[in-house]
């Protein structure tokens, strides 16, 4: 039976979904402290909160991913089973970079098949004695979940590869992502039966499990959570063809913080964001962030590294040395290139074959000197384009060595078997050069093992040359993940044959001298930037960017992967209706400020000037004689004053107090600092030269201020051409008395002094000179611009300007971050609260002369 909570999740995922089968007993609630919570029901576990921190005090880390860190084996009488650690697994050694006094939990899949009989004895053993949450998926999910979704849909479109054809890449198949759903949903449960929501961070690995914060968001609003991605994230121009690519967006965004190895994958990322989302990021110190409902979602980039004590200890053993020295006979008077990759259609190796076979031709010389030998994993997955692969790798090796293949001389050894980390490491060591030629790769770590075996460990036969400088060389991929971070290898692109037969050639005929000088440079990195340092880091960034998260007012809204968390600040409410009623009544002195554009009137209008219930509400409000109005928009004068020339007693305050204007009646002020706008020939030629070369964009002439629009341009590209823009004008207008700015899709010139906080100050300011000093403000906006406004109000409070005993009301439109103390949803509730002002208006009697 699913739980209830789910199924609208799966509902709209597939619309269709099947029945799962009964539900195996569960886990017991696992918790940092002596004894067992029993685990809650469904309807009772919908209700799990977190309003506050709880009294344990022992932080917790439950990691998740596809498959536990856990070697797995029948036992030799077939009777249960024997468990032991997977040193190789990255998240076994990612343990090393946590606090040393944090519990660290794990929870995925095993690689066998156990039993359902057999499976709560598992579970128990595995959680007592490992710290491991086993989750079973049944076979039905299981197969199409990893085989089917992970391997055939996600794993090629995140490698560039789409299904062009039924039989190259395959269709989607809306039944592999239910089962996809069904799988992460089924990790959700084992993660809930074991979780301190208030104490426990969650780190989520891997594409496998991209819906999965989704699943824990909805339960658990507070939760600290990460999601670290160790595959490449394609350009939105891929990404965007998957038909469920929203969906999996918005999962993503449930997470506090999403790592990615490059800033080329981050930046993919953030532009699928912004093309399909609408979202924008920022930068702050060195943080890249996304705003998402009120949360900052952090953007980490950090490649992972290698287990350096491990690697160390590999080194040492007495049975890789010996290897070694097998080796060195074997192949004593030849170069050794070597290739290790698994056994995938992304890595390349059939280029790298090529590759060799062009310098063999090209350079007669390494003809019965140079010998590449290639290892080649196990493949993970299965298909009809792996088999094909396979057949042209071998075909290739068969025929390069027909081609130059001499007694007792082979130029490729293709070794296609599993081969250990020691067996491993003693190939490195006899090594000249690594060649790493995927044509789409996440983190691949072959380049940094190899370093560290050429440097070998001090006082052992284990390093390329044992009395003096190690040297080493790589010619890798510049589609890798680690290819940024590798500075001194011969970066190639893998399907220009002929250039990287060039750079086969350049690396084993460099100098010995420089040779040793890129080895240098590469273990000094490899060496400090290990598994540790990154999980060390991405904890402290998960850490930072979720510590204010018991100190935020959180909502889970939306259904099906729609749903997210609104979170505001504690003080930060919607505004009633009843409560500013009630203020409004008793007060004598009123001061409204309005802005206009998605404020009274909806950004999506195509009509911009107001209904007519707008003009009456705000003549209603205009007729009472202890209110003062005012409209503060940044649109001309004209055009307010033509649309409101009905409300006698309206002040408007146009291009964003530019202009100013008390009533009907007076003439409009013009309240800039000077009356030169001899800038606009300087700015105007620019903006033009902008505006003809992005599609899209335009320019709008105001009396006082140039604005360059971009909201239908290319969102990647506009952005792009908007930062140019606003450095191009800062730079031509240095010596100018204006202001630069950009805002939501525009970048704006206009004179100094000149803002909506300046417009709120001096109405202020008069109606206390005039004895009239304001004790109920309502200030009502929604923009970067009004937020101006908002500050102002606490100034004026401070300065005296507005009394201490001043109702406020700052109110900003939609629940998002604001200095405004107070949010209506949308345009419709503030008409709706303003009409109710205006009915106490119309019914209530003039104060008495003062």
């Amino acid at each position: 039976m699913m739980s209830k909570s789910y199924t609208n999740l799966l509902d709209l995922a597939s619309g269709n979904f099947p029945i799962m089968g009964r539900e195996k007993k569960r886990l017991p609630r696992v918790m940092t402290v002596t004894g067992v919570i029993s685990e809650l029901d469904d309807e009772q576990a919908n209700s799990v909160t977190s309003e506050g921190p709880s009294s344990v005090v022992q932080d917790r880390i439950i990691i998740v991913a596809n498959q536990l860190p856990i070697k797995a084996k029948r036992r030799p009488d077939d009777i249960g089973w024997s468990f032991s650690w997977d040193e190789d697994s990255l998240l076994w050694q990612l343990k090393d970079g946590l606090p040393e006094d944090m519990e660290v939990l794990y929870v995925g899949s095993l690689r066998v098949d156990v039993d359902s009989s057999e499976q709560d004895d598992v579970s128990q053993l595995l959680l007592e004695r490992f710290k491991c949450v086993p989750a079973f998926l049944p076979q039905a999910i299981l197969s199409k979940f990893y085989h089917g979704f992970c391997k055939q849909q996600l794993w090629p479109l995140f490698h560039y590869m789409l299904p062009y054809s039924a039989t190259h890449g395959g269709r989607f198949d809306r039944s592999l992502w239910e089962a996809y759903v069904a799988a992460n949903k089924i990790f959700s449960q084992r993660v809930i039966e074991v979780i301190n929501p208030d104490d426990d961070f969650v780190w989520i690995h891997d594409y496998h499990l991209m819906v999965l914060p989704s699943f824990l968001r909805r339960r658990f609003t507070r939760l600290r959570m990460g999601f670290f991605l160790h595959s490449p994230f394609p350009s939105s121009e891929i990404y965007r063809t998957l038909p469920v690519r929203e969906e999996i967006l918005k999962a993503l965004l449930n997470a506090d913080l999403i790592g990615f190895h490059t800033f080329d994958y981050a930046r993919h990322f953030l532009s699928c964001c912004s093309r399909m989302l609408g979202l924008e990021y920022q930068s702050k110190r060195g943080y890249i962030g996304l705003e998402y409902f009120g949360r900052t979602v952090g953007i980490k980039i950090m490649p992972v590294g290698i287990h350096m004590g491990q690697m160390e200890s590999v080194l040492s053993l007495a049975d890789k040395d010996w290897r070694v020295q097998e080796l060195k006979r074997q192949f004593e008077g030849k170069v050794v290139l070597l290739g290790v990759d698994d056994m995938d259609i992304f890595k390349g190796v059939n280029l790298k074959l090529l590759a060799m076979e062009q310098m063999l031709r090209q350079h007669p010389k390494w003809q019965g000197r140079a010998v590449f030998i290639q290892i080649a994993n196990p493949a993970r997955g299965k298909g009809k384009d792996l088999e094909e692969i396979r057949e042209e790798i071998q075909e290739c090796c068969k025929r390069i060595n027909e081609s130059f293949g001499q007694a007792n001389y082979e130029p490729i050894v293709f070794i296609d078997r599993p081969v250990s980390l020691a067996e491993r490491a003693a190939y490195y060591t006899v090594a000249e050069c690594v060649v790493v030629t995927a044509v789409r790769d996440g983190m691949n770590l072959t380049p940094y093992e190899y370093v560290v075996c050429r440097q070998g460990t001090s006082g052992s036969d284990c390093s390329s040359e044992s009395n003096g400088p190690q040297k080493s060389m790589l010619v890798i991929s510049e589609f890798m993940g680690c290819s940024p971070s590798l500075s001194g290898a011969i970066r190639v692109n893998p399907w220009n044959i002929e250039a990287t037969a060039e750079a086969l050639n350049e690396a084993i005929s460099m100098a010995d001298a420089e040779k040793q000088l890129r080895h240098e440079k590469h273990y000094k990195y490899v060496s400090t930037h290990d598994v540790a340092y990154w999980s060390k880091s991405f904890f402290q960034d998960m850490e930072r960017t979720c510590k204010d998260h018991f100190r935020r007012r959180c909502w889970g809204i939306g259904l099906g992967f729609g749903f997210r968390v609104v979170a505001l600040d504690p003080n930060f409410r919607k505004l009633s209706i009843d409560a500013i009623v009630a203020a409004y009544s008793r007060s004598k002195r009123r001061a409204i400020l309005l802005d206009y554009d998605g404020t009274v009137m909806p950004q999506t209008s195509i009509d911009k000037a107001p209904s007519r219930q707008v003009i009456s509400i705000i003549d209603s409000l205009c007729d009472d004689v202890r209110n003062t109005v005012f409209v503060v928009s940044g649109r001309g004068r004209e055009s307010l004053g033509n649309w409101f020339s009905s409300c006698d007693k309206l002040g408007i305050a146009a291009e964003h107090g530019y202009f100013m204007r008390w009533s009907a009646d007076k003439d409009w002020e013009n309240c800039g600092q000077g009356s030169d706008f001899g800038w606009i020939q300087i700015a105007e030629p620019v903006m033009k030269l902008y505006t003809e070369a992005t599609d899209g964009s335009s320019i709008e002439t105001k009396e006082s201020a140039l604005v360059w629009h971009h909201r239908d341009a290319d969102p990647d590209f506009g952005c792009s051409q908007a930062k140019e823009l606003l450095d191009h004008l800062e730079s031509v207008l240095a010596n100018e008395p204006v202001a630069v700015k950009s805002g939501q899709f525009i970048v704006e010139v206009k004179p100094q002094g000149v803002s909506k906080g300046l417009v709120a100050e001096k109405i202020f300011t008069s109606m206390t000179d005039a004895g009239r000093r304001a004790d109920f403000v309502l200030c009502i906006g929604d923009d970067r611009s009004d937020e101006d406004m908002f500050e102002i109000i606490g100034h004026a409070v401070s300065s005296g300007v507005l009394s201490s005993n001043t109702l406020v009301f700052a109110c900003t439109v939609g629940q998002k971050p604001s200095k405004a103390k107070y949010y209506l949803d949308d345009t419709t509730e503030v008409i709706n609260m303003l009409e109710a002002l205006a009915e106490v208006s119309d019914i209530s009697s003039p104060p008495e002369s003062p």
